[in-house]
């Protein structure tokens, strides 16, 4: 049973976590809009400049973490490359299935940590607990809007690829619990999965290109070319939500079970869905009102629940 103290704090910093983390989509979609950005090339960019945030900000506020142990470099690269996959795997799935399907099936997420976490963690589950997965999942139907028969037209593809992105998902939030309880300190462990990310996405960009017979490698990597507007917001995206909203999820690791930090970021459609009707005027439905609704249920079951 988690001390109530840590419980709550972890509630906390996982809540504010998925409030920053939900303006991701808002961004993403804009550059995909406005300006085509593939999504391997988007990734990368997004990755990298994470990796400079993050180096720029421990540079002046805490250079011993840095300092990573030996014996932890080994579960680092594959802590980066299950980052690297997860973030080609959810822009991909975006790209076949759409926004609304693509956020449901990454979303399975919650479901596949628990299954996982039995088995490696052997972590019990409350009945209750159990009913918050199912509540929650269904929330984000509505909130997605995947309710509606015509989204699920989907591809085998991007069945794999929407699959894929809650796994990986969910095997990075067992590796962050891993990090956590070998002690490896949060943010030392974000620097070097998003730097090992980035590495890594830079040779799938290469793989992509040379699998298209007579593209130039590395022929997209400057996509956006002079536009200011376009660079200034893949920036922003990279060191505001994306380094943000990972570093205080990957803390919140350190309070919570791996499934209670997931479940909690389900209300990520929710609250990306809010941002959407200020930012872009887009009007919220009342499916998506109920949704929002199931899924803030699911969360407030799960914080009385009994691990």
């Amino acid at each position: 049973m988690e001390n109530k103290s840590q419980s709550s704090r972890g509630f906390l910093i996982a809540l504010t976590a998925t409030v920053i983390w939900s303006t991701t989509g808002i961004f993403i979609s804009y550059l995909s809009r406005e300006y085509s950005l593939p999504s391997l090339v988007l990734a990368f960019w997004r990755d990298l400049f994470v990796s400079f945030g993050m180096i720029i900000g421990l540079l002046v506020f805490s250079r011993a973490r840095f300092h990573l142990e030996r014996s932890h470099w080994k579960f680092m690269i594959l802590y980066g490359l299950t980052l690297a996959i997860f973030n080609s795997m959810w822009t991909f799935s975006v790209q076949y299935n759409g926004a609304a399907v693509a956020t449901v099936m990454a979303f399975s997420s919650p479901a596949m940590t628990a299954i996982l976490s039995r088995i490696i963690f052997k972590e019990q589950f409350s009945p209750i607990k159990i009913f918050s997965i199912v509540l929650s999942l269904a929330g984000i139907v509505f909130v997605s809007g995947a309710y509606d028969p015509s989204a699920w037209n989907l591809n085998p593809l991007g069945i794999v690829f929407g699959l894929l992105s809650g796994f990986m998902f969910a095997v990075y939030n067992l590796e962050g619990k891993h990090a956590s309880d070998t002690h490896v300190d949060s943010w030392t462990a974000l620097l070097y999965s998003f730097a090992g990310a980035t590495f890594f996405l830079l040779f799938f960009n290469l793989g992509n290109d040379l699998f298209n017979a007579g593209k130039v490698p590395f022929a997209d990597m400057l996509w956006l070319g002079n536009s200011i507007s376009g660079w200034g917001i893949l920036f922003f995206l990279g060191v505001a939500p994306t380094l943000g909203g990972f570093g205080l999820y990957t803390l919140s690791i350190r309070y919570l079970s791996p499934t209670t930090s997931n479940l909690i970021a389900t209300l990520e459609p929710a609250f990306t869905a809010i941002w959407a009707y200020f930012i872009l005027n887009e009007v919220l439905t009342g499916m998506q009102l109920m949704g929002g609704f199931l899924v803030l249920a699911g969360i407030i079951l799960l914080r009385f629940a009994k691990e």
